[in-house]
């Protein structure tokens, strides 16, 4: 078969011309081919909810009232409002729309930890043989505080879509497993890849004081822990200082090592970045807050369920406080004859005042999940509070905009305000009712709406804490 030759008579230049300019042409129509299927992807159109009781949380609440949401933001807020003429309209009569809620310390979306080596730090489980002994702090048991949730965040976990129906719209999620487990990070439940709803990357540097599982290895014991976070932080700022004198002047010194755990950890000091000591009885809270002391480093505590007792000295150390909301319980499996110490009862009977006695002392505080199933436990828990003292406004501030402030993002989490992150929830009926229930939820400006048999008041499957002390753990 022949073909015909197109530019017969033609000179190679004029040939090599003329198929420059084909090219040309061809890749200007495929820029415009673009262009058009780019311009046929419309931008969403703004969302205005009408009618609507809004309860700002950072101001009063505002009946029939208007909140308009564009491009993941909120656009405008008030009893006055324009609504753009392309807006997606909803009408808000009888429903009152509030802050998306925070839950502020969970492990939602992490993946469980894996079975712990020795001298990795990684898991809680039995260590697996390495041929390698731990002999002391040098070793860095179960120390990974450079593990960041924000790499480690699985958007896709299915979890996540029953918490939100729930009305949590963000969490401070950290990983699992260790002594210094590795750095939280506030996140949004809005998508399908992590790179997407990442709000603050490093939000705190959690810490667990009690001993890995397993056994056999150092630390072995709950002061064995202490003692070897005390060293852990002195090794920090003796290596920091090390490097800051080498840096200057490196000759005719001995190199410093290369000690990833205390880089990490000067690195969350000089950030400023709060490190969340766990609690849960007077005699713990009062050891962290020395520890809090000692090393000058910025603190939340975080369990508190004997906090009703300590409340004063929390105040006097400017300390917040991350409430779990995990209230103790007798065992469900227990023997409901059994003889049970007075002082156990009296926590049951006591935790839930926690929160009214912080309020009381003005200790900022918010609430974290701490193993609870689901959000309807989680409310239910907070309603346990406000039953027991706590001021409902209070309780709602700990849920938004106090838990923001706990981890730095106020300015664009928390409360219904212009320009803020477009996370809120639209509610029938009283939030911290007994008979509420979520109707829509937006988080990044996306609208999540709730199946008429979901929301907070029912419960389900979710993630545990990242560790805190038991309520038998009272040393």
């Amino acid at each position: 078969m022949f073909h015909v030759w197109p530019f017969k008579g033609l000179s190679e230049e004029a040939v090599v011309v003329i198929a420059t300019r084909v090219r040309t042409a061809a890749m200007g129509v495929a820029c415009m081919v673009g262009l058009g299927a780019v311009a046929q992807a419309q931008p969403v159109a703004p969302i205005a909810i009408r009618n609507a009781r809004i309860v700002p949380v950072s101001g009063a609440p505002i009946d029939a009232g208007t909140i308009v949401l564009a491009n993941g933001l909120i656009k405008a807020v008030g009893a006055r409002v324009d609504v753009p003429a392309e807006a997606v309209v909803i009408d808000g009569s009888g429903l009152t729309v509030y802050p998306g809620l925070i839950d502020a310390l969970t492990d939602l979306g992490m993946s469980a930890a894996p079975p712990s080596t020795p001298g990795s730090g990684a898991g809680q489980g039995p260590p697996r043989p390495t041929g390698r002994t731990i002999r002391g702090p040098q070793d860095r048991p179960a120390t990974t505080p450079w593990l960041q949730a924000a790499d480690e965040f699985r958007a896709d976990d299915q979890k996540i879509e029953t918490w939100r129906n729930g009305g949590v719209t963000t969490v401070v999620t950290a990983p699992r497993g260790g002594i210094f487990p590795g750095q939280a990070a506030v996140v949004n439940l809005s998508g399908d890849r992590r790179e997407d709803v990442v709000v603050r990357r490093a939000a705190g540097v959690p810490l667990v004081l009690t001993p890995p599982a397993g056994g056999g290895t150092f630390p072995g014991s709950a002061m064995g822990v202490l003692a070897y976070v005390r060293q852990v932080f002195l090794d920090t700022r003796t290596a920091a200082e090390q490097v800051r004198r080498y840096e200057q002047d490196p000759r005719g010194k001995a190199r410093p090592d290369h000690d990833r755990a205390t880089q990490a950890l000067h690195a969350a000091i000089q950030a400023k970045v709060p490190f969340l000591l766990p609690a849960a009885s007077e005699v713990q809270i009062d050891r962290v807050l020395a520890l809090s002391r000692e090393f000058d480093v910025p603190t939340v505590l975080y369990g508190a369920h004997e906090g009703y007792a300590a409340a004063g000295r929390i105040a006097k150390a400017r300390v917040p406080v991350v409430v779990s909301a995990k209230w103790p319980e007798a065992p469900r499996d227990g023997d409901p004859d059994a003889d049970e110490l007075l002082e156990v009862l009296e926590l049951r009977d006591r935790a839930p005042r926690t929160p009214a006695a912080l309020a009381e002392q003005k200790v900022p505080f918010a609430f974290a999940s701490d193993g609870l199933p689901g959000p309807g436990e989680f409310l239910a828990n907070v309603r346990k509070a406000v039953k027991a003292g706590l001021a409902p406004d209070a309780a709602l501030r700990a849920l938004t905009l106090d838990a923001a402030q706990i981890y730095g993002v106020q300015d664009r989490l928390g409360s219904l305000e212009a320009g803020k992150i477009a996370n809120l929830i639209v509610v029938r009926g009283d939030l911290l009712g007994d008979t509420s229930s979520v109707a829509h939820v937006f988080v990044d400006g996306r609208r999540f709406d709730v199946p008429p048999d979901t929301g907070a008041a029912r419960p389900s499957g979710a993630g545990r804490g990242p560790g805190r002390p038991g309520e038998g753990d009272r040393r």
